[in-house]
């Protein structure tokens, strides 16, 4: 499908398709095995403007657009989808928000910084009681003087140890429910501020996920991000950039899917032929490959209409539904196809099924996906 591309994004897909599998790809399953922070990669993506490479040069960034990060999360998760996520979670649901929503001190004191990955963001929303429904948030912020002071804690921060700048969400006026809550930009170093447990996953490894635990947290009035009570507002739009990340990290786990199982195919040896010659293998690669297509499609359509400036919340929702959904699937067909040895950590299959299905939870559930997508259509 690069007839959808122009002559730039066809260099950048090139470029970042050949360091994924000459830098990253070898260290995949060191990042998987041993839960391991791939801080070199996150180093040398910054240096090549991957971290911010959908921003503007002003604020050090590349300067390229929304599809080009597509595509860039894309190339990275086909070899490492913990790497995909880091660089999404970061570009997506932390760059974005303060670059939208920030102030010109804000975005002159934190993107820098950000979009050179000389520090790694966080977004802060989930709690143990507000999931898919944010409006039960427990975490306050309170408005002391000139300074906010804030209580609670937060799960499921993904790259939550290693960042050093969180975007996170508390209540301030916690009667209006989803209407009283605000966002803030939070420093690591603040005090009141720790990191709680790290969560241990079946999958998505490389990439941290910790509860962060505010105790009096002290923030300055200045970083309140956006208007007092909007901050639900921040999240939503956030999160609509935020999903076509995650369905472009699944179409990475798809595609390695399906070029592994036609690897495979075509040298596993059954009944004295390949077992691409039979039917029933035949069918499995021609599904998942339909699918990845229809899935891609869906994911640059809803990245071009951002670039547009046109409102793609109800395409970006159908983009994270179906790529989530084909990563599962091709992983699980990829599986199938190796067979036995599938089952193994010999090779790569068992590690696709395992990053593939956190893709239909977290940035929202396929079942949210699916109450945004019905809500526009019923309008």
């Amino acid at each position: 499908m690069d007839y959808l591309l122009t002559e730039e994004q066809k260099m950048l897909k090139e470029t970042i398709a050949k360091y994924a599998q000459e830098r990253i790809a070898p260290l995949a399953d060191k990042i998987d095995k041993e839960h391991y922070f791939p801080e070199e990669i996150v180093k040398e993506l910054g240096e090549m403007g991957i971290m911010g490479i959908a921003y503007p040069s002003e604020y050090g960034g590349a300067g390229m657009d929304f599809v080009s990060y597509f595509i860039a999360v894309e190339e990275i998760s086909r070899w490492c989808a913990s790497t995909g996520v880091i660089v999404s979670a970061h570009s997506s649901l932390v760059c974005d928000p303060i670059f939208r929503f920030g102030t010109e001190e804000q975005k002159r004191k934190y993107l820098p910084d950000l979009l050179s990955g000389r520090k790694i963001g966080s977004f802060s929303l989930t709690e143990a009681s507000a999931g898919s429904d944010s409006g039960a948030t427990k975490t306050t912020a309170r408005l002391e003087g000139d300074k906010w002071v804030i209580n609670g804690s937060k799960l499921f921060a993904t790259n939550g140890k290693e960042a050093s700048v969180f975007v996170l969400l508390a209540s301030t006026d916690p009667g209006q429910k989803t209407k009283g809550i605000s966002a803030f930009i939070i420093d690591s170093d603040t005090p009141g501020y720790r990191i709680g447990k790290l969560e241990k996953k079946l999958g998505i490894r490389g990439s941290s996920t910790a509860e962060i635990i505010l105790d009096n947290c002290v923030v300055p009035q200045e970083n309140l991000l956006g208007e007092v009570n909007k901050g639900f507002k921040i999240a939503m739009i956030t999160l609509d950039g935020g999903r076509l990340g995650i369905a472009a990290q699944a179409l990475g786990i798809a595609r390695a899917s399906i070029e592994d199982a036609i690897n495979y195919s075509k040298e596993r040896h059954q009944f004295d032929q390949p077992i691409a010659n039979f039917q029933a293998i035949q069918w499995m690669i021609a599904d998942m490959a339909t699918e990845y297509q229809a899935a891609w499609l869906l994911g640059w359509r809803a990245s071009k209409m951002k670039d547009m400036g046109l409102n793609y919340s109800t395409e970006a929702a159908m983009a994270k539904l179906k790529a989530s959904e084909v990563a599962s699937f091709c992983a699980n067909k990829c599986l199938q196809i190796h067979g036995g040895y599938g089952y193994t950590e010999d090779f790569r299959a068992e590690r696709y099924l395992r990053d593939a299905k956190i893709t239909e939870i977290y940035e929202g559930t396929s079942e949210i996906q699916r109450l945004v997508i019905s809500r526009a259509m019923l309008k």
